[in-house]
């Protein structure tokens, strides 16, 4: 599927990708399509390995080309072509942006025009309203004052969006409310730590459901590779940071002030207490109860009950507390 919100440069070759990570180019030199993660990357694309969390993955993946480091290297698949190099997230952000050269660029967007001038059937809009170019707006949708909404951004049907929004590099789904000063599609905290810090490109989006529920100030990163993805019918309340690659699933409950680190998965039907923290590339199952002010840092199998920090099975809190 065609990125909707950044350009891709589409004669990106085997040696390209190697010159940019200072290796030696090889005599059969071919077209690159893509970078992607394992899980969505098609044949042509370039992928990477660097976690163990994803071995069962690399040896799935479609992608014939694996970016990893010595220590995992033999852990794919011999069919592979691999190039190995000592830091695998640097030489992906590296790789990615002589994909995506202006991936980095997040400024504000210089083809908005006041939403008077657009003529959109059934929308109610208050003052200072401004909309980018390529923007779709569903049918009976509100839109609050001093909202902005970037290029092609995507809004469904029966939707409602509070005053002072930003949506940018997102597609909202059909009868979905966003309520006043949430923040979505801006680039996640992503870099590699230096005597200069070098930031990671950010080319995936925000995908929200049908039936969600965004509270006031939630901020919501779009994803590195993949995207940010928000299940149907789920419900955020105030003041919730979900960070890059972050997946939700369905009919979810996260009370206020809950903290996602990036990558990581949420099933369906999960319900936080407020102030909880979720560290990155978790796993937490369906139907699990995490109590606020929890440190989530390991996966948490379905039909859990947790608390406390480290996060731990309620029974055994409530023992150790008394």
């Amino acid at each position: 599927m065609e990125n909707l919100f950044f350009k891709k440069e589409k004669k990106i070759t085997i040696n390209d990708v190697l010159v940019t990570l200072g290796q030696k180019q090889i005599k059969k030199n071919f077209l690159i399509n893509d970078i992607k993660d394992l899980e969505s990357a098609k044949l042509n694309d370039v992928s990477f390995l660097h976690s163990k969390k994803y071995f069962k993955l690399v040896e799935n993946t479609k992608s014939k080309i694996i970016i990893t480091n010595p220590k995992f290297k033999t852990l794919v698949p011999k069919n592979k072509y691999i190039i190995e190099v000592h830091d695998v997230l640097l030489s992906v952000a590296k790789i990615t942006s002589i994909f995506y050269p202006n991936s980095l660029d997040d400024n504000f967007d210089s083809s908005v025009v006041p939403i008077e001038k657009l003529r959109i059937s059934s929308l109610k809009f208050g003052k200072n309203i401004l909309v980018g170019k390529k923007v779709k707006i569903g049918k009976n949708c509100s839109i609050g004052h001093n909202t902005i909404i970037e290029k092609n951004v995507i809004v469904g049907n029966n939707c409602k969006i509070g005053n002072n929004v930003l949506l940018k590099n997102c597609v909202v789904g059909n009868n979905t409310n966003i309520l006043d000063g949430a923040i979505i599609g801006k680039k996640g905290f992503g870099f590699n730590p230096g005597k200069i810090n070098f930031r990671y490109p950010h080319v995936g989006s925000v995908i929200i459901g049908n039936y969600v529920e965004i509270g006031c100030n939630n901020t919501i990163d779009r994803g590195s590779l993949s995207d940010t993805i928000i299940g149907d019918g789920t419900f955020l309340d105030n003041q919730v940071h979900i960070a890059h690659n972050v997946k939700i699933g369905k009919n979810c409950i996260i009370t206020g002030q809950v903290g996602f680190a990036g990558s990581s998965t949420i099933g369906n039907q999960v319900m936080i207490g407020g102030q909880a923290g979720i560290s990155g590339h978790l796993n937490i199952g369906d139907n699990v109860k995490i109590g606020g002010g929890s440190g989530v840092i390991t996966d948490i199998p379905s039909n859990t009950k947790v608390m406390g920090y480290p996060a731990k099975n309620i029974r055994d809190f409530v023992k150790e507390s008394k």
